[in-house]
């Protein structure tokens, strides 16, 4: 028996400890009820948006979702990142990987903009979870999302030190200061990026169209970097490097490494493609979300694709794949030419810009996955507010803000990168599987079991087939299991196809060539999963079980408070997923 007491006419779990402690013996009751409870789409443009009280002004147009997604995408990563695949894994056709994972990342996009259409709310892929697959599935995954955000922030600010160090030729260690009292990994004091931090937090609490501007400002600099950069490999390269290497003993032509080495290279590249997400989250300040949001999302990744691809290309020619440097490829080009130091600093300029404009994008990002989280009810609903004057969330910004300034204070650049990646590809993963639920289970009482058995058999060819790409030795053998699990998965799709009709197809923008473009997403991701570290896997259950105790604990109960006291409600025929619990 559930037992809930009343607080100012209605009911909490919280208003005292004696309620509390009795309220977690109806855990498993409430968890049965909530954890799979559907929103529908009225719901979360209408009672859970009005949560946070002031709406947030619709400023934005599609040149500034085009310039927040650039901002967000290309960051400092690509100048490492490039080197790296190429010497690695792909040579001079790292323009060909590039190129693969600019296509796999537009069809991710497509995903995350018909949901954004659909639904124009602040939540992205936690909104887009939350009206599919239900509350917990929504918030294990929006605060995994949430967390990356904050740790990979944390670490891209310690890096912009670095980089300004670089362009002006200054050591790191006279920005940062050691604490001998602190334990190692935590002692090397970096304030700069303190004051970046916080210096962002202050411009997206303002105004999300002034931040836009100072993106489009600080976008436009880093772009005029990188051209500059791609033209300076043209003009000083050789194209004789785009197929022959500096050692002879080394593999030569343009694919050195084969196919294989092809898609090794995009696997890795991909994730200088993370960022577009961020711009999913700005759907609730778009003017027009059904005309803008498809050419903001879609035209970003597009250009990026572009700008990555000639950057490759020119990387390429300045030097043999054998001779880059894979930690800082253009860097190192033109590290010990005489006349040419200087461009060294222009990189190091031009990637500063690149981190300021990834970090304004991720923090805005991360702010309106909180304030919407927070209008579910599931953490404090004061996350959710937003200011009356700015009309931005306030409360979430300022709070992500300073706990990511406190990280990047102390905490070494290489703790945090290794707690990085997992969740956004996870995220990834889970809203491209959300897209098919919506598209091809009825709404009502019906019985979901074809869309799932589907997700559930797609996803585990899909999981086969990394696995054997990973672990199997190379040779004939490996050779038929990957074509076997390839000719499995399209048969699994193609039966799908034909059996199963589209039950809700898009009024105003859909994803075109379903169910094939989520599904090529949902197999990407799980690529990408599997090519991970054991660090992330590490972090990723490690943070995964406290979000389960932090829901099983606080927000199972606070988001039944909100069912008993009408706060938002649930469309009983339309949890298509809490029939699994009846079954």
């Amino acid at each position: 028996m559930e037992v809930q007491s009343s607080n100012n006419g209605g009911h909490s779990s919280f208003s005292s400890l004696r309620v509390y402690l009795n309220s977690l013996s109806s855990t498993p009751s409430r968890l049965a009820r909530r954890a799979v409870s559907v929103s529908t789409s009225s719901d979360e443009m209408s009672r859970v948006r009005a949560v946070s009280g002031e709406h947030m002004r619709r400023t934005l147009r599609w040149y500034d979702l085009i310039g927040l997604g650039i901002g967000g995408m290309v960051g400092a990563g690509v100048f490492v990142t490039t080197g790296r695949a190429s010497r690695l894994y792909a040579g001079p056709s790292i323009v060909v990987s590039y190129a693969i994972a600019g296509l796999c990342a537009l069809l991710s996009a497509f995903c995350y903009t018909e949901f954004a259409v659909h639904l124009p709310v602040a939540g992205g892929a936690f909104s887009y979870i939350r009206i599919t697959f239900g509350e917990f599935p929504a918030f294990f995954t929006g605060a995994n999302l949430v967390l990356d955000y904050v740790m990979s922030n944390a670490a891209v600010s310690r890096s912009f030190t670095a980089y300004l160090g670089t362009a002006f030729g200054i050591s790191t260690h006279k920005w940062r200061f050691v604490v001998s009292a602190l334990p190692g990994g935590f002692n090397e004091i970096d304030p700069v990026a303190v004051v970046v931090v916080l210096a962002i937090t202050v411009i997206i609490c303002c105004s999300t169209r002034e931040s836009s501007k100072v993106n489009m400002i600080m976008t436009a600099f880093h772009i005029a970097f990188i051209v500059f950069v791609i033209v300076m490999g043209f003009l000083r390269g050789d194209s004789k490097n785009l197929t022959s290497p500096a050692k002879p003993e080394h593999p030569s032509g343009f694919f050195p490494f084969g196919a294989a080495g092809v898609f090794n290279g995009a696997a890795m590249v991909y994730l200088s493609y993370i960022g577009y997400d961020a711009v999913s989250t700005m759907a609730e300040e778009v003017k027009n979300p059904v005309k803008d949001i498809p050419v903001g999302v879609s035209g970003s990744v597009a250009i990026v694709t572009v700008l990555y691809c000639l950057m490759a290309v020119s990387m390429s020619m300045l030097l043999p794949y054998d001779l880059i440097d894979p930690e800082a490829p253009f860097s190192a080009a033109f590290r010990g030419s005489n006349g040419w130091e200087w461009v060294t600093k222009v990189v190091g300029i031009g990637a500063s810009f690149g981190i300021l404009t990834s970090l304004l994008v991720a923090m805005l990002g991360q702010a309106r996955y909180m304030c919407v989280i927070g209008r579910s009810r599931v953490v404090p609903v004061w996350f959710a507010k937003i200011h009356h004057r700015t009309s931005t969330p306030v409360n979430a910004s300022s709070f992500l803000g300073i706990f990511t300034a406190v990280l990047a204070l102390f905490t070494d650049l290489n703790i945090l990168l290794n707690l990085v990646s997992i969740g956004t590809l996870f995220v990834f993963y889970m809203v491209a599987n959300a897209l098919i639920f919506k598209r091809y289970v009825p709404v009502g009482p019906t019985k979901p079991w074809p869309t799932l058995t589907f997700l559930t058999l797609f996803s585990t060819i899909s999981l086969v087939f990394t696995l054997i790409w990973q672990l199997a030795p190379q040779g004939k053998v490996k050779a038929f299991m990957l074509g076997a699990s390839a000719v499995v998965a399209i048969a699994i799709v193609l039966i799908f196809h034909y059996l199963v009709p589209q039950a809700n197809k898009p009024e105003l923008w859909g994803v075109p060539f379903m169910p094939w473009t989520p599904c090529v997403s949902i197999f990407l991701n799980i690529f990408l999963l599997g090519s991970l570290d054991a660090p992330s896997y590490v972090r990723f259950g490690f943070f995964s079980g406290l979000i389960v105790l932090v829901y099983l604990f606080y927000g199972v109960h606070a988001s039944s408070d909100a069912e008993a006291n009408g706060s938002f409600g649930v469309k009983e025929d339309g949890q298509v997923l809490k029939e699994l619990t009846e079954v």
